[in-house]
């Protein structure tokens, strides 16, 4: 099934979508929640499907794209967080900063936590996923090399876009992972190439800081990296998911 977040008539919503209809709700998918009404989808627009209490994200967790950054492909996840100011809602503008001349797209598989994961094994992680969407990992890749950290050169506002909903019926272990500029494929990935499963990485963030119920794991990005330019468009896709579109702005 399909939810997320939705502005309708001036005020945001969580909400599911049940054909060309969505349905308002009155508490987060994941919580115990009731109908408050629904409307044509039409009358809808898209907001940002989750509000999570942190991002997590994993460096390197595709073989070719640690290659390509000349870095080695890691023994354990590399991890490292995004602030929630930095997620962007389908169809809003990426802003560039003055402080960076180097802007690349990263094109994700996210997950969406639906239960408190504290120190769990695999299995149990995986019974913990609420569903899965889309997440463009934004990066001032100058400023990352320059500060070593990741926090400033992935924490600018509108570096998260993310979504355009939740979809809750996909296994995460073998889905396309694919983006597009102004159309054309520059990353293509599958998640089996990924060298720690969705699970296996969930239960290791699990043994580090606990996972909230509604926080977004970024699980990493195939290879085919490169610059954002304003005025273009970056698209990810997800199989089984849909489309997060953003155009790119100065």
């Amino acid at each position: 099934m399909r939810f997320g977040r939705a502005r309708v008539a001036g005020q945001d919503h969580w909400v599911a979508w049940e054909g060309d209809r969505v349905v308002l709700l009155d508490a987060p998918p994941w919580e115990s929640h009731h109908r408050l009404g629904q409307v044509p989808s039409a009358d809808a627009s898209l907001r940002v499907p989750v509000l999570p209490s942190k991002i997590v994200c994993i460096g390197s967790n595709y073989r070719a794209h640690a290659e390509e950054m000349g870095k080695p492909v890691p023994v354990e996840p590399l991890l490292f967080l995004k602030p929630p100011s930095a997620l962007l809602d389908p169809g809003a503008a990426i802003v560039l900063p003055p402080a960076s001349s180097r802007v690349d797209y990263e094109g994700e598989l996210g997950v969406v936590i639906g239960r408190r994961l504290k120190d769990v094994r695999p299995e149990e992680a995986a019974a913990g996923i609420f569903g899965l969407t889309c997440v463009n990992d934004v990066t001032a890749r100058d400023l990352q090399r320059r500060d070593v950290q990741f926090t400033r050169g992935k924490g600018f506002d509108t570096f998260c876009p993310c979504g355009p909903w939740i979809e809750t019926d996909l296994d995460p272990r073998d889905l396309e992972v694919t983006t597009r500029l102004d159309g054309e494929v520059v990353q293509r990935g599958r998640t089996t190439d990924m060298v720690f499963p969705v699970a296996d990485l969930l239960a290791f963030i699990s043994g580090v800081m606990t996972l909230l119920p509604g926080d977004l794991v970024s699980t990493g990005t195939p290879a085919g990296v490169g610059p954002l330019r304003a005025g273009r468009r970056v698209e990810v896709a997800v199989g089984g998911v849909g489309t997060l579109s953003n155009p790119v702005a100065a």
